[in-house]
């Protein structure tokens, strides 16, 4: 463990970290977890406990790779907005433009109970799509599209075929709702990694690996376990009797950590797809040169990425309202009254509402496998939390996480 009493912390408070990691650990909600606090560019706090596999005795530790899930997101965002500086395209395009398939959408009709009352409805542009305000779903939420695409399997899982094939089916099914309406938790984050692809002439892997990765040194995240990985790849675990994704037809079981994969017959270990919303793997430290790399501006290793413009432009609320305010009835990672929504994360508009510890301006999104990142721009600060349990909405580490860190600040 390191701790520190400088950078304006409380050596004492910031211990606390490590008492409520352990009892998590103790009380059978997570198999183990680490956490990684930087200030102004330095690292204050890590610390690490529990298992990465239960099954084979083997803990939780700082080179721990994991499935990050949704916390894909954020970083397909920062693809799209390079290639938006590049003068590529402007976000009220139509995706129609790149991807013919979304040409001619139809939208479910309000109250619809099938999935054939539909009306004619416009193209969903770049921007709605980054902002999960396209009409688009996912299979876990409530819904008649989200049934129907749970009907398919239209998971974007790493062994389910190749990106285009799956974004075409997904534009073969109507929109929950007409493109601005609503707020709805999507995959469309996975359809514009299909546009990155389009646009660059790349796959999206090969992009994130020669465009973002390596100019910031996150040698060790991608779609698939990196080879030489071993058995570092950490288990994953659910509460629930069923599919961890599945949230619709939730059950518990009698344990609290049931095995769902691991290293040695896991999807992840070979991806075919690359899923832009939720299909990456890295390691704590990695994730933490993106999270930086963010609060810095667009720099990092002396490489820049966006412009400081981009940055402010992109962690703005792009919403009317916070994502309350816009009806969602979707399942979402992080609180929704007093939240808006930027590019690829959520931003704090009045910690108050939103009910948790916070600054305005926090930008912030976590994983399926309760995994969390945030940025605080007034108090220079990235905080990343890494576990392996799905769904995240099992417990509410994350509010209990940011309370901690607030505790601990004595500036």
């Amino acid at each position: 463990m390191k701790t520190a009493n400088t950078h304006g912390f409380d050596r004492t408070r910031l211990n606390r970290i490590g008492v409520w990691m352990q009892r998590y650990v103790d009380e059978r909600k997570y198999p183990g977890s680490s956490v990684l606090v930087t200030r102004g560019g330095d690292e204050v706090y890590f610390h690490a406990c529990g298992w990465r596999s239960l099954e084979n005795d083997l803990p939780f530790e700082r080179d721990t790779l994991a499935r990050i899930y949704s916390m894909t997101k954020p970083i397909t965002s920062v693809a799209v907005m390079m290639l938006a500086e590049r003068g590529d395209f402007h976000l009220d395009a139509p995706v129609a433009n790149f991807l013919p398939a979304f040409s001619d959408m139809q939208a479910l009709v309000n109250g619809a109970e099938r999935i054939d009352q539909v009306e004619p409805s416009v193209s969903p542009t770049l921007h709605q799509l980054l902002t999960h305000t396209s009409g688009l779903s996912y299979p876990f939420n409530p819904g008649v599209l989200a049934r129907a695409m749970d009907e398919q399997d239209l998971m974007f899982k790493p062994n389910q075929g190749v990106l285009a094939d799956m974004v075409n089916k997904v534009a073969d099914l109507p929109l929950a709702f007409q493109p601005g309406s609503r707020w709805e938790y999507s995959v469309g984050i996975d359809v514009l990694g299909r546009v990155v692809e389009v646009v660059s002439g790349k796959t999206l892997d090969r992009f994130l690996a020669e465009e973002i990765f390596e100019p910031l040194g996150m040698a060790e995240t991608a779609f698939s376990v990196p080879d030489g990985a071993g058995d570092r790849f950490a288990s994953l675990y659910t509460p629930l009797a069923g599919d961890a994704m599945a949230l619709n037809a939730a059950k518990s079981g009698g344990e609290t950590l049931r095995l769902v994969d691991q290293a040695g017959s896991s999807p992840f270990e070979g991806a075919s797809m690359y899923s832009g919303g939720g299909g990456l793997v890295g390691t704590i430290d990695n994730y933490r040169r993106f999270a930086e790399m963010l609060r810095w501006g667009g720099e990092a290793n002396g490489h820049r990425l966006l412009s400081p413009k981009t940055l402010d432009f992109m962690m703005r609320n792009h919403l009317p309202g916070d994502i309350a305010s816009m009806g969602p009835q979707s399942f979402a990672e992080q609180p929704m009254e007093g939240m808006g929504f930027g590019l690829g994360g959520a931003v704090v508009l009045e910690p108050g509402r939103a009910r948790v510890p916070g600054s305005v301006g926090d930008f912030s999104w976590g994983g399926m496998a309760s995994t969390f990142f945030w940025l605080d721009r007034r108090h220079d600060l990235t905080v990343v939390f890494f576990t392996q349990l799905s769904p995240s909405s099992s417990y509410p580490s994350r509010s209990e996480l940011k309370a901690l860190i607030h505790g601990a600040l004595a500036d």
